[in-house]
């Protein structure tokens, strides 16, 4: 798939400084640029790449000034924000690239389901009665749509998703490969003898629009009522989310994230990787919690947390610094308990 800058430019309403006809069929880090690949510079760290770079052409913001001569190959593009305008490309480039709208065989499809127009529905899927899929979605090889599952329109299930039975996705929606939508709650209550007997699971799955969850990463339905993710969350590989747990509209978290039963994240939150919540709390808007955070407790307004158990980051750094110089402050007091023990001795 071949682009000329002017295409390119008119993409992102953007100004091009060099060769207007100049083609590119492939992206690349403007470190690794070769000839015939379109690359971008944001962070001006990277500013020194762009004087030995062989991109053909490259999209910077309208700020950028060259210090040094550019290559004679390259192409600029300047626009108002290159990283969001690279981003454009890559979404343009992705929905080129979207499967063509087929029904390979062999799949399964009940004969109660509806089907949308335009959709791509992979080899070895299973789509269960009553199941609706939106238009425009695409659901790759060995997919399974449990009975009463909802796909909105334009969604793509990459290879292995299960979607358990009542569940409902929103739409444009993605689901990488190996995540599991509506597995059953961690439910279980001894009986009088010790012996763990297991709790039904009833509920379902709610996920709405715009949600994008990574690879292997599981969404467990609620005991009773919705497991709810709301539109915009942004979901990274390996993470767990439990029963009845509602996370907040653009909220985002790293990998190995695990959030607890009947917690409730709010909106904007951002949870580093391998944090993890416990259940029944809520955490406020806004909240950033860092990476490898363990928090114990509902947080009522929008802070930054740290550690484990986890206490503001200001508070946490000091008694960090603290930490570091125990076992100086040790040795210390080793020395002093050593000079009073001779000093009770010479007295005596």
């Amino acid at each position: 798939m071949e682009f000329s800058a002017e295409q390119i430019a008119e993409i992102l309403k953007g100004k091009i400084i060099g060769e207007p006809t100049i083609t590119v069929n492939g992206l690349a880090k403007i470190e690794e640029g070769r000839t015939g690949t379109l690359s971008f510079l944001s962070n001006p760290k990277y500013e020194n790449y762009i004087y030995t770079t062989a991109s053909s052409i490259c999209i910077v913001n309208d700020s950028f000034i060259p210090s040094k001569p550019l290559p004679k190959t390259l192409t600029l593009i300047k626009v108002e924000d290159a990283y969001a305008c690279f981003a454009k490309l890559l979404e343009v480039y992705s929905n080129l690239s979207k499967k063509q709208a087929v029904i390979e065989q062999p799949t399964f499809v009940d004969e109660s389901a509806k089907v949308g127009t335009g959709v791509y529905l992979g080899a070895f899927t299973y789509v269960g009665k009553n199941v609706e899929i939106g238009e425009n979605c695409s659901i790759y090889p060995n997919t399974y749509l449990g009975d009463n599952v909802k796909i909105g329109r334009q969604t793509t299930l990459y290879s292995g998703v299960s979607i358990y039975d009542a569940c409902t996705i929103g739409e444009n929606c993605i689901l990488h490969a190996g995540v599991v939508v509506g597995s059953d709650g961690f439910g279980f209550a001894p009986d009088e003898h010790g012996v763990y007997q297991k709790i039904p699971q009833i509920g379902n799955v709610i996920i709405e629009d715009n949600v994008e969850i990574g690879a292997n990463s599981t969404i467990d339905r609620a005991t009773m009522g919705s497991t709810i993710i709301r539109k915009g969350v942004k979901i990274d590989n390996l993470c767990q989310v439990a029963h009845n747990v509602e996370i907040g509209e653009n909220t985002a978290m790293a990998a190995q994230v695990g959030i607890a039963g009947s917690a409730k994240i709010g909106k904007r939150v951002m949870i580093g990787g391998q944090a993890g919540i416990s259940g029944h709390l809520e955490i406020a808007d806004e909240t950033k919690i860092v990476a490898q955070s363990g928090v114990p407790s509902s947080v009522k307004k929008a802070i930054t947390l740290m550690g484990s158990p986890s206490f503001p980051i200001d508070d946490f750094k000091r008694s960090f610094i603290g930490f570091r110089k125990l076992p100086q402050l040790m040795n210390r007091i080793s020395e002093l308990e050593a000079k009073l023990e001779a000093l009770t001795s010479k007295n005596k």
